[in-house]
């Protein structure tokens, strides 16, 4: 499958892919991952193996993108839970001192 990735164009199959990453030990994730075989890798270091290229030069949405496309499974990153951000009616009861349900 033909895939863009820094202005370039690749020619990526899943058994290519694969093979490229064979041998390779998986960094810690930190963020997006994608999970080749029974690994879970980092985006950056995947798109670096495959397209040989400096991890500043493609973005993450590229290459999950294509590696999406090609059929492998892709972990965004979560957004993490607003902490303690209560409405007006929350915010004067706890001033209060009495709980209010909604």
């Amino acid at each position: 499958m033909r895939c863009v990735i820094a202005r370039f164009p690749f020619e990526l199959t899943k058994g290519g892919v694969l093979e490229s990453m064979k041998g390779v030990k998986p960094e810690p994730v930190t963020g997006e991952s994608v999970i080749i075989g029974r690994r879970h890798y980092p985006v950056k270091q995947v798109g670096q193996v495959i397209t040989r290229q400096d991890r500043r030069d493609f973005s993450a949405a590229e290459v999950l993108r294509a590696m999406a496309q090609l059929g492998f499974t892709c972990r965004a990153v979560p957004k993490p839970a607003p902490l303690g951000i209560l409405s007006p009616m929350q915010h004067a009861s706890a001033m209060l001192g009495t709980p209010v349900t909604v």
